[in-house]
């Protein structure tokens, strides 16, 4: 080899170590590297299976067993337009570079996943690669979905292919260049994705191995709740600390004490989950809302309760821009408390809100109309508070249905800014000051 030669393969190793260790550290520690314990292949696992459905549910037939394990996956959520057929897709995500739209995962042969084989539907859920090769966006959370076993994902996908096959082809994508450049994907993927199935951590129990399992491979809740990297992948440098998706903020729930559900009790923490409320904390709305309804709402309690025992371990990671705490209830009269000296605010409150939510912000309706103590009137951001006056909330409970109508074509964006300040004021710990021009950016971000 000439001097010269072995000059370049120098510089070629040099190269190569260097995008092998940014690759490194910008890809960060996995989900599961926190827990720090021994891994093991899911078949060398002595303790009880973590994967799969409950105990209950161990004898049903594979399709029952997908329909839970569907659930579980939030697979509805975005795969349903509200007031269409049941997974037909069409549901719009609106990204900071264009909308991208959630296909139809029914079997028709057409416009859904009718041809899709086996292994086609492995390759979509693990890898994130279409039956015709091209790359699935990440917005389909195959980053998490990896660590489904083959037996869940083939059991989801029986229960889809039980489904009536509905025809109704996705609306075109319009992510401007380069986003809208599929291939690249391949390479996104290659540094973010693990592509490994769940393993075990033998030093664990199995309760707290099968919350993982549902919280990571299946429920996938750091795609919302974990903040993202410049690559517009998971930071799990700052796992579970909260973020901002989809114009809504998914809230810490890390186990920090102050800004995290670390001071939460078991109890609040299990109704959280069950019913999408907790007196003290507030009620899930916007896209916590529809994850509570469509899949956690309906899971054993035995895996809620394994989900609450794991998310328990997670690290603390605190939120700076929360106050460590929340405010007593305000006085009853309209005449005194927080925020009395927005006039505009206070008037949209008194039209608008105060019949179900109180002066004091204790509702005289239900206690899931209560404002005190609630995690969205305690965001000195008002983000959900502004969506929500936007957008309305429906939740579906025990009880029935409570429903908060959309205010967004009543108000404008000047007076929806000044309520939301007003509750934040009265009601939470820090006031909010947002402005006509953020709630007009926050209608744009919610997704279809």
């Amino acid at each position: 080899m000439t001097p010269a030669m072995r000059i370049l393969a120098s510089i070629a190793v040099i190269v190569i170590a260097a995008i092998v260790l940014g690759a490194w550290i910008i890809r960060g520690p996995g989900a599961l590297d926190f827990s720090g314990g021994t891994k093991v292949a899911l078949a060398d696992y002595a303790g009880a299976k973590p994967t799969g459905v409950p105990a209950a549910l161990q004898q049903a037939s594979l399709v029952e067993r997908g329909q839970y394990l569907a659930k579980a996956a939030d697979c509805m959520a975005c795969h349903t337009r509200p007031g269409d057929k049941d997974y037909a897709g069409g549901v719009g995500f609106k990204l900071p570079f264009g909308t991208l739209y959630s296909t139809n995962i029914t079997p028709d042969k057409d416009t859904g996943i009718g041809n899709y084989s086996d292994r086609d539907f492995l390759n979509a859920v693990h890898r994130g690669v279409r039956r015709d090769g091209a790359r699935l966006y990440p917005a389909m959370p195959y980053v998490s979905y990896t660590y489904m076993t083959d037996d869940d994902a083939l059991a989801i996908k029986a229960y889809l292919f039980s489904l009536p096959p509905v025809r109704a082809a996705a609306p075109e994508n319009t992510l401007s260049f380069p986003f809208n450049q599929r291939w690249a994907m391949l390479f996104w993927s290659a540094v973010f994705n693990p592509y490994a199935r769940f393993a075990p951590d033998t030093t664990k129990t199995p309760e707290w191995n099968r919350g993982a399992y549902l919280v990571e491979a299946l429920a996938h809740c750091g795609e919302c709740h974990t903040p993202r990297n410049f690559a517009f992948a998971l930071d799990n440098r700052r796992k579970f600390a909260g973020a901002v998706t989809a114009g809504w903020r998914a809230y810490n729930i890390s186990s920090d004490k102050t800004t995290g559900v670390g001071g939460w009790r078991d109890d609040d923490l299990i109704a959280y989950l069950s019913l999408g409320h907790a007196n003290g904390h507030g009620t899930a709305s916007g896209p916590m809302g529809e994850a509570v309804d469509h899949g956690l709402s309906q899971l054993a309690a035995d895996d809620i309760r394994a989900i609450v025992t794991y998310l328990r371990s997670v690290p603390a990671s605190s939120s700076p821009d929360l106050p460590a705490g929340t405010a007593p209830p305000a006085p009853a009269s309209h005449r005194d408390g927080g925020g009395a000296d927005n006039a505009r605010g206070k008037k949209v409150f008194s039209e608008a809100c105060v019949s179900c939510h109180g002066w004091s912000g204790e509702s005289p309706v239900s206690s899931m109309a209560t404002l005190t103590g609630a995690w969205a009137v305690n965001d000195p951001a008002a983000t959900n508070v502004a969506q929500i006056v936007l957008f309305g909330t429906a939740r579906h409970t025990p009880d029935g249905a409570l429903s908060m109508p959309a205010f967004g074509n009543a108000y404008s964006d000047e007076e929806i800014a000044a309520v939301a300040n007003y509750v934040t004021a009265r009601f939470g710990a820090k006031g909010a000051d947002l402005t006509a021009d953020q709630v007009a950016a926050l209608r744009k971000q919610v997704s279809d």
